[in-house]
């Protein structure tokens, strides 16, 4: 018989504050408020920031997240009282992180997404889909996603309807029901879907997603309006963490850094970019997944890593702590460190029930202490 969670955890040496049971923290928990605004493969859940937070940094202080990703550690900066600044180099998610901490009227913003809500039967396009959206989508999606794309400029609130858009657009991909994160070519026809049970068809329309998402949107931003702390402010920085120049002194960096070879941060959002035009910047990511593994690229990541986190240390207050989290299964932090020039003040272990994506097997990774 299978060991249960409670049994699991009390045989590993692992910290029992940060590592959580499905259970006891549910997906629906995990995703609160604006942290599902939009999917996002490899983020790390606001209840790990949240305590590393109340445990290393004082009450109000500022904190740095030189490799922001979808923005988890701003989020939950703000609900925790903090100011924070968030660097990263993929334009989509600056976008995200923009707008899940942005200060809104909610009010105004709901007249605007319902009034949106409200136009989808019947908004049309005269724009020709590109060649990639022609392999993705069915000709119905195509038609309604560029649509909806046309009228973004009437309202003000832009930025929330490009999230949106860029959210239907995912889901609406011809692909299976159970292969929304990285599908790997269309698919075209019936298949059988392992998440449903049964024979399924790839989705033919993205009007039900963007009206879906529209609503669910409001509801998200306004449920963080009432917890958010009002006084504080996230900073977005659209750049390479390795050049940047800060404008702040902060009292702690809390990141979670790509892994070498694993996830295309730009390609996972592909359909973004093609929508909205965005700034692609794939070129200078750090452990891009084309890359690999191969000893040059290790070589590369180290270097990007250290650089990166030696850039974010030179703006710290002296002896603020640099919290890393990672699962550094090929030992490169130890020379990270040095390189960056940080000591290694302790290494805690905490048991992953749960990441986005599938994985078998037990799971596992650190939370890395350091100071310079």
């Amino acid at each position: 018989m299978a060991a249960t969670q409670e049994e699991l955890y009390a045989s590993l040496n692992v910290d029992r504050e940060m590592s959580w049971s499905e259970r006891a923290l549910p997906e629906n928990v995990r995703t609160k408020h604006v942290h599902r605004l939009h999917p996002y493969h490899g983020k790390f859940i606001p209840q790990l920031v949240e305590v590393l937070l109340d445990r290393y940094l004082p009450t109000g202080g500022r904190v740095l997240d030189p490799f922001a990703g979808s923005g988890t550690t701003l989020v939950q900066a703000l609900e925790s009282g903090m100011d924070a600044t968030g660097t990263e180099l993929a334009a989509f998610n600056c976008l995200l992180m923009r707008v899940k901490t942005a200060h809104y009227d909610v009010e105004a913003l709901g007249a605007e997404l319902r009034d949106v809500s409200a136009r989808l039967d019947s908004l049309a396009t005269k724009a020709r889909p590109t060649a990639y959206l022609r392999r993705w989508y069915e000709p119905q999606a195509a038609k309604e996603l560029l649509a909806f794309r046309d009228v973004i400029g009437e309202y003000e609130h832009e930025d929330v309807l490009r999230v949106i858009l860029s959210r239907a657009a995912r889901s609406a991909r011809r692909t299976a029901h159970f292969d929304l994160e990285a599908p790997r070519a269309p698919q075209v026809g019936e298949y059988w879907c392992h998440k449903h049970r049964r024979t399924c068809r790839p989705v033919e329309s993205a009007a039900g997603f963007l009206r879906r998402y529209t609503l669910d949107t409001l509801v998200r931003i306004a449920k963080f309006a009432s917890v958010r702390d009002v006084e504080r402010e996230a900073r977005v920085v659209h750049g390479d963490s390795r050049t940047v120049e800060y404008e702040a002194v902060f009292d702690g960096v809390l990141t979670s850094p790509p892994y070498p070879g694993l996830i295309d941060y730009h390609e996972q959002h592909r359909y973004a970019y093609e929508l909205l035009g965005l700034d692609d910047r794939r070129e200078l990511e750090l452990g891009a997944a084309e890359g690999g593994t191969s000893r040059a690229a290790l070589d590369a990541y180290t270097d990007g890593i250290a650089a990166a986190l030696a850039n974010a240390a030179s703006a710290l207050a002296p002896d603020a702590p640099v919290l890393i989290v990672v699962n550094d299964r090929r030992n490169l932090y130890p020379v990270i460190l040095e390189r960056a020039g940080l000591r290694l003040e302790g290494r805690l272990r905490r048991h992953v029930n749960r990441r986005t994506g599938r994985r078998a097997g037990e799971y596992y990774e650190d939370v890395l202490v350091a100071r310079q």
